[in-house]
């Protein structure tokens, strides 16, 4: 996993770079500190896929660029076999599947997100714009603007990302959503 968090930093880094864009400028776009950015363009850490869209919202080119070095070339249906959307291994508490890479202007990114169970509490993150979530599998936490909500297989939520979020899965097992960030 780590050659492909290398592979997307180094085209966050050539498309800044082609770009003419300093790193101070695109942080500051970012609203993220310049040391931050640059360890993501420098692959020391992972990339949130939230910050993922944002980057490339910001280049104007579709996420998928980022995600495969390929532009997506699909503009009238797009089809993603059960375990084949691109991985992507956002953060240690988060495992993302694109499931619509290959389309040409998506309005959305679907993904289906796996989280893991892990004992310490997750770390809270917002990013611009809005994202639903349907529980396919597991139960999960639900940590939004001071407060938790515990969603089964079956629930979804829809809430406005700029606010402090994360989630957490419950009962030490996995749980499974598909995660649609606009």
């Amino acid at each position: 996993m780590q050659e492909k968090i290398i592979e997307i930093a180094n085209r966050i880094k050539e498309l800044r770079e082609v770009s003419d864009i300093a790193p101070d400028e695109i942080s500051s776009d970012l609203d993220i500190s310049v040391e931050t950015y640059l360890k993501y363009e420098n692959a020391e850490v992972d990339i949130p896929a939230s910050m993922l869209l944002e980057i490339a919202n910001y280049f104007k080119v579709d996420m998928s660029l980022l995600l495969t070095g390929e532009a997506p070339r699909m503009n009238v249906f797009t089809v993603t076999r059960d375990g084949k959307g691109v991985s992507v291994e956002r953060r240690s508490q988060y495992k993302y599947q694109a499931l619509a890479e290959k389309f040409i202007g998506k309005k959305v990114e679907p993904f289906v997100v796996v989280a893991e169970p892990k004992e310490e509490e997750p770390t809270l993150h917002s990013h611009p714009g809005q994202e639903f979530n349907y529980i396919l599998e597991g139960s999960l936490k639900l940590y939004i603007h001071g407060n938790e909500v515990i969603l089964n297989p079956g629930d979804s939520i829809y809430f406005d990302s700029n606010y402090l979020h994360a989630m957490k899965a419950l009962d030490g097992k996995p749980a499974k959503f598909l995660a649609i960030i606009m």
